[in-house]
């Protein structure tokens, strides 16, 4: 019975969404209440393979062969083979050219999530991103849509995609990662989110993370990057609070200092902390500090597995307040546990 309200209500979402546009303001407002409830309602019962690990995310410009072959030896969890800031202007064809050949010729059994970074929607340059990466006969696991500053960005991109694939048949969905790389992309973040959610009901992707662009925002916002990033604190919590909020990945800024690994590491525990799925790197030494601060550790695991079986030992036995190896034991800190199990099947 849900099923058969599911295909109804995502039929009737799809013909709704065209006509938002038309509505006077408080309907539209009406609108966009109900649309935010088929969201909740849709992702409740979806049917999606669950999301890939992201620990570390590595650049390569798709202009560059050699860098470009590389990946097939490479151990890490997402490979985003780049159209946009790693490739010079009059590289942009050469790039499109090879990733879409690399994808159907590159052998990368360590590389988990292939992706591929296109220019940004404002560039002009997308467009021939998308029509030429996408008649490769392997698709990308991932896309990447960098400077995401609208919702319109996010439509847009949606129908390009489809216009690309003309019809294709797809095994399952290719998966979405967006940029916020400005003041006023942070600033429109929960809608930018909300619309990437439901357009993964009506489109061939669907939205899995949100990607911060550091270098950009601190350039947008006209602050200098410092080694602690205390002037990315406020920018780096909202993104992180905004992505949870809609149950999607979080990816933390890049550490532009390849050579120091002590900083890196810092800074790559720090984000765990906060909340970051993952962490964007553009060295291949960066990898495996960066995945390992994204793993829960083996004394962390066992810790979580034990609360949580206590927990349940308890609660069947009808008790109250509980403690465990000495602290107070509540709800949040079982979810906090079972997040960590969660982190370490994923890894």
């Amino acid at each position: 019975m849900f099923k058969l309200t599911r295909q109804v209500l995502q039929a009737a979402c799809s013909r709704c969404s065209s006509a938002h546009q038309l509505l006077p303001k408080k309907t539209g407002q009406q609108y966009a209440s109900v649309r935010r409830m088929c969201i909740k309602i849709l992702d409740t019962d979806s049917e999606d393979e669950g999301s890939l690990p992201r620990r570390a995310m590595i650049y390569v410009p798709g202009s560059d062969l050699r860098k470009l072959a590389k990946l097939s030896s490479l151990h890490v969890d997402c490979a985003v083979m780049d159209c946009e800031d790693g490739v010079a202007a009059n590289q942009k064809d050469a790039a499109r050219q090879n990733i879409s050949q690399m994808l159907d010729t590159l052998h990368t059994p360590h590389v988990r999530d292939m992706t591929v970074r296109v220019n940004s929607v404002s560039s002009g340059l997308a467009e021939d991103d998308i029509k030429t990466i996408l008649k490769a006969e392997r698709l990308p696991d991932t896309m990447i849509l960098p400077k995401v500053d609208s919702v319109g960005h996010i439509q847009w991109f949606g129908d390009k995609v489809e216009q690309a694939l003309d019809g294709r048949e797809l095994h399952h969905k290719m998966r979405l990662l967006i940029c916020v790389e400005s003041a006023l992309g942070l600033l429109h973040l929960p809608a930018l989110c909300e619309e990437g959610l439901w357009q993964s009901h009506n489109t061939p992707f669907a939205l899995e993370g949100v990607i911060f662009g550091s270098d950009d925002f601190c350039a947008d916002i006209g602050a200098h990057r410092t080694d602690d990033a205390m002037e990315l604190l406020y920018a780096r919590q909202k993104i992180v609070t905004v992505a949870k909020a809609y149950g999607l990945q979080a990816i933390d800024l890049v550490h532009i200092n390849y050579t120091d690994l002590q900083c890196l590491e810092r800074q790559a525990l720090e984000g765990a902390h906060m909340g970051f799925t993952g962490k964007q790197v553009i060295h291949p030494n960066q990898i495996p500090v960066v995945q390992k601060s994204f793993t829960p550790s083996q004394e962390k695991i066992e810790w979580a597995r034990e609360l949580i079986e206590a927990f349940h030992e308890h609660h069947e036995d009808g008790k109250g307040a509980m403690s465990f190896r000495g602290s107070m034991i509540d709800m949040p800190l079982v979810l906090q546990a079972k997040n960590i199990l969660r982190m370490a099947e994923n890894t």
